[in-house]
């Protein structure tokens, strides 16, 4: 004789909700875009399990509902029986082949295949997750009973329930969003700002005057935050490029404002402006506008390779707008990136567009990540038109760049969303592993825009609608990174896609979001009109691979 509480709780179990459930766990289970280990993918695949349980029951509910007919008695006791066995070897064979559709996409970034992906682990999470969450689901609809039962004394019981509805709502949304995101928001600022005020004995003040964070800076030493300290004080010297090139350099100008150095984007903006004029930065051939990520972070793979193709004649500035990850930072501070970005642009147009055209140096915009978005944000096209920069450098731009989106949505028929054509090639072009820059029968116009994007970031290829439509860049061909395993599953694909956006920068170079320096070594001889030998451009190639951690 089983206990009284085993079978209330087999008694409450939806028939419905386990198969629905069991079919949304089965998808999770499916490869995405980025390698998960087994504590991730137990935790999506339990949370996976729990929205199909729900779907089910909103389903079940809804047939009762309708008065529609319903199994009853040893009918629906063996169904269910024979549901909850369907479920268990359903599950089981799913997870023992897990390892197979994790290495489809393993083998494409080069990675050693894993001979199992740890079923009986991933099962226990995803168990534990699921019932977590339909604890937590159970308890919604425990407030909502009570509330409800209590109102009926004193309104129409459709009015009560509705309102109860609304009663657990409220109570749940102030729980979750005034206790645990705020607890959560406050232990992460505290942490990232410990960092960012971290101060490295292994980074040390610099000597050189040309230095931001030097003596004779504009810009204090402990005010760049760790990211501004890191990125002045590394990057290749004059001798360093000379060596490489055989021709005489000089050293690049890195010009960095950190968060803490003013109080606001305006004065911020106002002070780099201020140094990159103390150092001579408009006295350069190259001028680059630089807006980090989130935390205040230059990807210098991005920086170093154009400071070589130009021997260093070159200056770079960039303004410290958050010390949160990029993805903190979209989420509760969405507006300082921009900010910082346009307030950035301006000073710096303003001040280059009244200096002689035949002497002052090309302008360029890069940006990776959160910062290509905000790069793109810094102006507006109508602004430039009378007196254009020379082109931007945008790499990962997030799914939200709206530029980036109307352009890619408006590409060339027959191109993919991965690597689209956007009409004649003059204004934007993209590319990816595969320098795709060379366009036949195409010419630059006097502004040059390029896309660097791999087809396994979901960074940029994460889409909301993907919830309930299969996205463009699924569709063959797909991209060189992308596995031929993948499959569009109605909301699963939108968690699963959700999930690698948070683990986007786990992947090995040049796959994910982690872009790779001989990819930028194309895209800026392009945007840049670099005029090198190919057999130089594959020799800085060579260089900056061998560079690369080795992976362990």
């Amino acid at each position: 004789m089983k206990p009284l509480w085993l079978e209330k709780f087999w008694n409450s179990l939806s028939l419905i909700g386990m198969l629905l459930g069991t079919l949304f766990f089965a998808a999770s289970l499916t490869p995405s875009l980025v390698p998960r280990p087994f504590l991730i993918q137990g935790v999506l695949s339990g949370a996976c399990f729990a929205i199909g349980y729900g779907i089910g029951v909103f389903l079940f509910w809804l047939w009762n509902y309708l008065q529609l007919p319903k199994l009853k008695g040893r009918i629906s006791h063996a169904v269910k029986i024979a549901a909850m066995a369907v479920t268990v070897i359903t599950a089981m064979v799913f997870l023992w082949h897990a390892a197979d559709g994790q290495n489809s996409i393993r083998s494409l970034m080069e990675l050693e295949k894993v001979e199992s992906a740890h079923p009986f682990k991933t099962g226990l999470i995803a168990l534990i997750t699921f019932i977590i969450l339909i604890a937590l689901a159970r308890l919604f609809q425990l407030i909502y009973r009570i509330s409800s039962r209590w109102l009926d004394r004193y309104i129409p019981p459709r009015l009560s329930r509705f309102i109860g509805f609304l009663i657990a709502a409220v109570i749940f949304s102030m729980a979750i969003n005034g206790v645990l995101f705020r607890f959560g928001l406050h232990v992460m600022d505290s942490s990232y700002r410990k960092i960012d005020a971290l101060m490295e004995a292994e980074v040390p003040q610099p000597q050189d005057p040309l230095k931001s964070g030097s003596a004779a800076s504009l810009v204090k030493w402990d005010e760049l935050g760790r990211m501004g300290r890191s990125y002045v004080s590394s990057g290749p010297d004059a001798q360093q490029i000379s060596n490489f090139t055989g021709r005489p350099a000089q050293n690049p100008l890195r010009v960095y404002v950190g968060l803490r150095s003013a109080e606001t984007a305006k004065e911020r903006a106002k002070l780099a402006l201020a140094e990159m004029i103390r150092v001579g930065a408009f006295e350069r051939s190259l001028l680059l506008v630089t807006i980090p990520t989130g935390t205040g972070w230059v990807d210098e793979m991005g920086i170093d390779p154009v400071e070589y193709l130009h021997d260093g004649d070159i200056a770079s500035v960039a303004v410290q707008y958050s010390y949160l990850a990029s993805w903190l930072s979209l989420l509760v501070e969405p507006g300082y990136g921009s900010e910082t970005a346009t307030a950035l642009f301006d000073e710096v147009y303003d001040y280059w567009t009244k200096l002689p055209k035949d002497t002052r140096p090309k302008l360029y915009l890069y940006g990776l990540s959160l910062g290509a978005m905000n790069s793109q944000l810094s102006s507006e096209l109508f602004q430039v038109l009378g007196d254009p920069y020379q082109g931007a450098l945008w790499s990962g731009p997030p799914f939200t760049s709206r530029l980036w989106r109307s352009i890619t949505n408006n590409r060339n028929e027959g191109t993919p969303e991965w690597l689209p054509e956007f009409r004649d090639g003059s204004y934007a072009r993209f590319t990816n592993q595969n320098n795709a820059l060379k366009l036949p029968n195409s010419h630059w116009g006097p502004m040059r825009i390029i896309y660097l994007q791999y087809a396994s970031d979901p960074i940029v290829f994460f889409d909301p609608k993907d919830f309930y439509r299969e996205p463009d860049w699924m569709k063959a061909p797909r991209g060189p990174d992308v596995s031929p395993q993948l499959k569009w599953y109605p909301v699963v694909s939108m968690l699963q896609l959700a999930i690698d956006l948070m683990m986007a920068t786990t992947t090995p170079i040049g796959h994910g979001h982690v872009y790779a320096p001989q990819h930028y070594i194309d895209a800026w001889v392009e945007v840049t009109n670099v005029n090198w030998s190919q057999a130089d451009i594959d020799r800085l190639k060579e260089y900056f691979i061998a560079k690369l951690p080795k992976p362990e």
